[in-house]
């Protein structure tokens, strides 16, 4: 039920942010990655298709398509949530991967956003 929930209020985030200004937030990619936390938390859980965490992966791909700052804006939320939590940055960085997406760039502790 939470993770619904966490859904539903990234789907409302996304929402308002594409409304605001067509690029999107560091508070909407937090949320929606927040919906993959318990496979962050443990890597021996692995997200499928059909799962909040895929569905929240399929958004954040979608967002990187257009426009093109969206994808330095993902980058950028991507290395705050890396260097924040550091300890998952294998997981973090596999999350678009594992639901079948490249969001157009590498995503490691050492990516430089700027020329994404």
């Amino acid at each position: 039920m939470a993770s619904k929930l966490l859904f539903f209020l990234a789907i409302v985030l996304f929402a308002r942010a594409t409304k605001t200004d067509a690029q999107t937030d560091c508070s909407t990619i937090t949320a929606l990655v927040f919906t993959c936390s318990i496979y962050i938390a443990d890597e021996t859980l692995v997200p499928v298709q059909g799962t909040p965490c895929c569905d929240a992966m399929t958004t954040l791909y979608l967002l990187s398509r257009e426009p093109p700052v969206n994808r330095r804006i993902i980058c950028s939320c991507f290395m705050d949530l890396i260097h924040a939590h550091n300890s998952s940055v294998s997981m973090i960085a596999a999350l678009p991967g594992i639901c079948g997406f490249s969001l157009g760039f590498m995503i490691s502790a050492y990516t430089d956003c700027n020329i994404v």
